[in-house]
């Protein structure tokens, strides 16, 4: 049976998810959350620990195999948590809500994308703290670019933030930065 939340607030949070899917009506709101969730889909991360390396040699390539490290411990998270949940898709339980992209699997909860933003942009601050202009907008747009593209309800989101956060927290205690 998947884990719901109850119904008043699954009520609420349908009309959350239709209101936000509306907006993906609009081309150029489309075009900008898709964009971002296809980067969120790993391409963004890879170039960033590519440009790491480049950029700063040895340090960087210790940053990037963090960053790689937690994001494998992510995905088998969030795997698991998909499994053992089985939430469907907004778009999925309601025929109003449009899936303005495909989905990669097929459940909702938590947010994969959301998941490993977070927690990697958590170990990268930790050794870059001058990237948080970029990496902290990039995150909250790919975290809201979930919603509105019908994929996720914002308790997927906001489950995955904090998933996120724990992780990268996690990691930086077990794997400390160099002195």
């Amino acid at each position: 049976m998947p884990l719901l939340p109850p119904e008043g607030i699954a009520a609420r949070e349908a009309r959350w998810c239709r209101r936000a899917n509306r907006y993906g009506r609009r081309r150029g709101i489309r075009i900008v959350f898709s964009s971002l969730s296809r980067l969120g889909d790993g391409v963004f991360w890879y170039m960033l620990m590519g440009a790491l390396v480049l950029a700063d040699g040895l340090d960087g390539l210790q940053a990037s195999v963090h960053m790689a490290a937690t994001g494998v411990v992510a995905l088998t998270l969030y795997k698991a948590l998909k499994r053992w949940t089985r939430r469907p898709r907004p778009f999925a339980a309601d025929l109003r809500i449009r899936a303005w992209v495909a989905p990669l699997d097929e459940y909702s909860f938590p947010s994969g994308h959301t998941l490993h933003a977070v927690s990697f942009t958590v170990v990268a601050l930790a050794y870059y703290p001058w990237l948080a202009p970029l990496l902290v907008p990039f995150t909250a747009g790919v975290a809201m670019s979930r919603v509105v593209l019908g994929l996720h309800y914002p308790s997927d989101v906001l489950a995955a933030t904090g998933i996120g956060l724990l992780l990268g927290t996690a990691s930086l205690q077990l794997w400390p930065l160099p002195l």
